[in-house]
């Protein structure tokens, strides 16, 4: 009885605060063998028809939120291994599968059919990211029709699916293996990190009747990371914000201004951890990030106070791979343990009601400071157990169709 007055107790003085609860325990819990353990890979993606898909080894599996349905896509050959990186397109018609040999395949889902194959890299294609995508929600006359892609050669290629040429672009600056590409909500802009340390920024803006070419000199070009940049995101809530976390060396967050020329960061916070992905939430001012060595947690931002909303464990290592859900509102993250967890870490859409507007053009960046807790250290966490377990299932190859299924362990 004590127990139940202090949890209640907490609860109210949390409410007067204005502390959001945040369910410490996933809801869901898959088994996923095979899943690379590799920082600079991307092979988990949500889209917007609430399916997940994921890279297991040369496999693509698709899994249904909606009724938990798995089907395997395709299975790369061992001359074309590993998957490297999944993409949704913005409305989930397609799926760029990125390859060990230097492919990117598209795939009509739909049909489980390929669409077709592009070539243009030399190495393996570890980022995938397509224009006018859920993430951005951005539309213009490209019409989805047109992604990037980077590879371990160093190098991104401007794919147009409209063109009959394997690529109509190249842009090259990093001196080495390209991990995070993501566009601006607007699609004026990619932002491209890299294994040497730099964040870059591209002008992507094309009409419908030019192309990009060779592009060898980014906007804007971002040193301060002292190490791999790969967790990268844009802000739908201030136009021109852009948030990255650097690797093992490095373990911080930056914020930057790219509606300008400055190249000197906002502010920056150190986590403690290697960053391995970020994603700004589409509901409220926040954002999520997840993190390897050491600490291998989920941490949840209010920005810009930088308050810690809630810090997220279970992962048994670094929790590389990173999707959210159609409406905002739930994560799943995917780990060197070979699991999937889904979290509900986000709540239903208040921007409008608390005065956030996408991409507005009113944003004054340069007051967009990161207010850092006194004496380096972070707000208390305020998590709560959820209370219902989360469910766990087993992810396994069917002998007789080939396909993963999913088992429910009691």
């Amino acid at each position: 009885r004590g127990e139940q007055q202090r949890a209640l107790t907490q609860s109210v003085l949390a409410s007067k605060r204005g502390v959001r609860r945040v369910a410490r325990a996933p809801f869901k819990v898959l088994d996923a063998p095979s899943l690379g353990d590799d920082f600079y890979l991307n092979l988990l993606d949500w889209s917007s028809s609430n399916v997940v898909a994921v890279a297991l080894g040369n496999a693509v599996y698709l899994w249904s939120a909606a009724n938990g349905q798995v089907t395997q896509l395709t299975e790369l050959s061992e001359e074309s291994g590993p998957v490297c990186s999944v993409a949704w397109s913005g409305d989930a018609s397609q799926l760029a599968v990125g390859t060990g040999n230097g492919t990117l395949q598209l795939w009509d889902v739909e049909r489980s059919s390929k669409i077709r194959t592009l070539r243009g890299h030399r190495l393996r294609v570890g980022a995938v990211a397509w224009k006018c995508s859920r993430s951005t929600g951005g539309m213009n006359d490209s019409n989805g029709s047109v992604l990037m892609s980077g590879s371990r050669d160093r190098n991104m290629l401007w794919r147009d699916t409209r063109s009959n040429r394997d690529f109509v672009g190249v842009f090259a600056a990093h001196r080495q293996e390209v991990c995070g590409l993501r566009w601006a909500p607007d699609d004026s802009q990619i932002a491209s990190g890299g294994n040497d340390n730099r964040l870059l920024v591209w002008d992507t803006r094309y009409s419908s009747s030019t192309e990009p070419g060779v592009q060898s000199t980014p906007r804007l070009e971002f040193k301060e990371h002292e190490a791999a940049v790969k967790a990268i995101s844009w802000s739908p809530h201030q136009r021109g914000l852009l948030v990255s976390g650097g690797g093992t060396a490095d373990r911080t967050i930056r914020f930057w201004n790219t509606l300008t020329s400055g190249t000197s960061s906002l502010s920056s916070i150190d986590t403690g951890s290697q960053v391995c992905n970020i994603a700004w939430s589409t509901t409220v001012n926040e954002f999520v990030s997840t993190h390897g060595y050491s600490q291998n947690q989920i941490i949840v931002w209010r920005y810009p106070s930088m308050d810690k909303i809630a810090t997220l464990t279970g992962h048994a290592s670094r929790v590389l791979h990173l999707g959210i859900s159609p409406t905002g509102e739930s994560i799943v993250t995917g780990a060197g343990d070979e699991t999937l967890r889904f979290w509900s870490v986000f709540p239903v859409s208040t921007r409008h009601s608390r005065g956030f507007h996408p991409t507005s053009s009113s944003s004054n960046l340069s007051t967009a400071t990161v207010q850092a807790p006194n004496n380096s250290q972070f707000a208390p966490s305020h998590n709560h157990s959820s209370s219902n377990p989360a469910t766990r299932s087993n992810w396994q190859v069917s002998p007789s169709s080939s396909l993963l299924r999913a088992r429910t362990i009691r």
